[in-house]
């Protein structure tokens, strides 16, 4: 059952095709530029594009950095932002909104990354890149005024589940250090066997053929086989012990939803501190739709969360 808030926007949600890469990425992007349109609240920030270094052997990576023009008494919080996209589609344009928004409102440092996209790179281009922007943050920690014990992933989607992989690669790696992650509709599981993943065919935005055409460009051949790594299927890990606390939400009419809870009891059962929010009514990426009141929570709920998580005080 879809909110009747939001089924009135069921019809005017595009409609995806990722056969086709480059006409994917470019309705995506033209979707969420028009929607950049009108964001004063990036007139509170510093706005500037990096190149960073990629993981040994990898070209550089490029970011998107965003820090506040007030200057702080002290250090704060730093976010590695992700996209989402099925691994195929996004960027930092499309990212853009969500990062302003973020940065301005909490008043931390945020890297916003344009990684790598399948099927162009595969596994593990994509997780490289995540993981060098982690890295850049720690290591250029003094010059952004970042907070070194503040420090979190945060994504959604695809981009949820990268940020996930970047966990487990961080904690496996001994390093750099986490203190949270927020998985929103995080896409977690390429053996598609869940049952949100078997019933969702065709439901909003996303559905079981398109998760399909997402793994097997990330992953190509190897999707859905017994060797698959953890750092590329976070669901696949047996050991979730030793990451950082998370907040997951997960949408009632998504094939994702189902993964992303399981994760979430895992992480909880490892003794990982989760808070797990599932909101009825919803489908992938609902949550733009602002003029729903789920969505309206949603987004404040998320906002709450990072407060909390990265000692942020509330507006006065």
């Amino acid at each position: 059952m879809i909110d009747p808030e939001l089924a009135a926007f069921v019809e005017a949600m595009p409609v995806f095709d990722l056969q086709d890469p480059q006409a994917a990425r470019a309705g995506f992007e033209a979707m969420l530029a028009e929607m950049a349109r009108d964001l004063p609240q990036a007139e509170a920030l510093d706005i500037e594009d990096r190149m960073i270094p990629g993981w040994p052997g990898d070209p550089e990576v490029k970011v998107r950095v965003y820090r506040p023009k007030a200057v702080a008494d002290s250090p704060v919080p730093g976010i590695v932002m992700i996209h989402g996209g099925g691994f195929i589609v996004g960027s930092v344009e499309t990212e853009h909104i969500g990062a302003v928004l973020t940065a301005a409102d909490l008043g931390v440092v945020l890297v916003s990354v344009d990684y790598r996209l399948a099927p162009e790179h595969p596994y593990p281009a994509a997780l490289h890149d995540c993981y060098a922007a982690l890295t850049y943050l720690h290591a250029e920690a003094d010059g952004l005024g970042v907070d070194l014990e503040r420090v979190a992933l945060m994504g959604a989607s695809a981009g949820g589940g990268l940020a996930a992989g970047t966990a487990l690669l961080a904690r496996d790696m001994g390093g750099p250090s986490l203190c949270f992650q927020m998985l929103h509709i995080p896409e977690l599981d390429d053996r598609l066997e869940t049952p949100s993943m078997q019933a969702f065919v065709e439901s909003p935005v996303w559905n079981r053929p398109l998760a399909v055409q997402s793994w097997q460009a990330y992953l190509g051949d190897r999707y859905g086989s017994p060797d698959v790594p953890i750092y590329a299927a976070p669901a696949r890990a047996a050991d979730l012990g030793g990451l950082p606390p998370a907040y997951v939400s997960t949408a009632e009419n998504d094939p994702l939803r189902d993964e992303g809870i399981a994760y979430a009891l895992g992480m909880l059962q490892a003794g990982v501190s989760v808070e797990l929010h599932q909101f009825p009514g919803t489908f992938h990426g609902s949550a733009l739709v602002l003029t729903a009141a789920v969505s309206r929570r949603a987004q404040q709920e998320s906002a709450a969360v990072l407060r909390r998580a990265l000692g942020v005080a509330d507006p006065a």
